[in-house]
């Protein structure tokens, strides 16, 4: 039978990542796996949904509290930020693997139409924030008479 490496996910196959055949190397010689302790950001994930009056936004922000969670809205542009704070360590116990990323998160992103953001609203629950982006009421769209 052929050695098929399966992936994770369609984002394993297409991100670029040198290092992925240094974990073969780790486990050949038998290393310790906390010597590749790498921080690497970790993405606030988001799925855009509209309908007629709305925005609704969904990002996965686990791990933070909702006084941690920044969102800003300039026009049609939303931008939303963290912290992930590490958690006070336990001296006594070895760690062999560290995969939970701590620090700063930041997304940004552009819509189609200006928010009204004197009418946005913003909830977080069970590690996903919620935004309810109104749209903005253009302008009526007006006719030139050409002369």
């Amino acid at each position: 039978m052929a050695n098929i490496t399966p992936f994770g996910s369609l984002r394993d196959m297409a991100r670029l990542d040198p290092w992925r055949d240094f974990d073969d190397l780790f486990k050949a010689f038998r290393m310790r796996p906390a010597l590749r302790e790498v921080d690497l950001p970790a993405e606030i994930r988001v799925d855009v949904t509209e309908d007629e009056k709305n925005y609704i936004v969904k990002a996965d922000i686990p791990g933070v509290t909702k006084e941690d969670i920044q969102v800003s809205i300039d026009g049609n542009q939303v931008a939303i930020s963290t912290e992930v704070k590490r958690e006070k360590e336990e001296k006594d116990k070895n760690t062999l693997v560290r995969e939970r990323y701590y620090g700063k998160q930041y997304r940004s992103f552009m819509l189609d139409s200006d928010v009204d953001d004197a009418k946005a609203e913003a909830t977080y629950k069970d590690g996903v924030l919620q935004l309810t982006l109104p749209k903005r009421a253009g302008t009526a769209t007006r006719k030139l008479e050409v002369r």
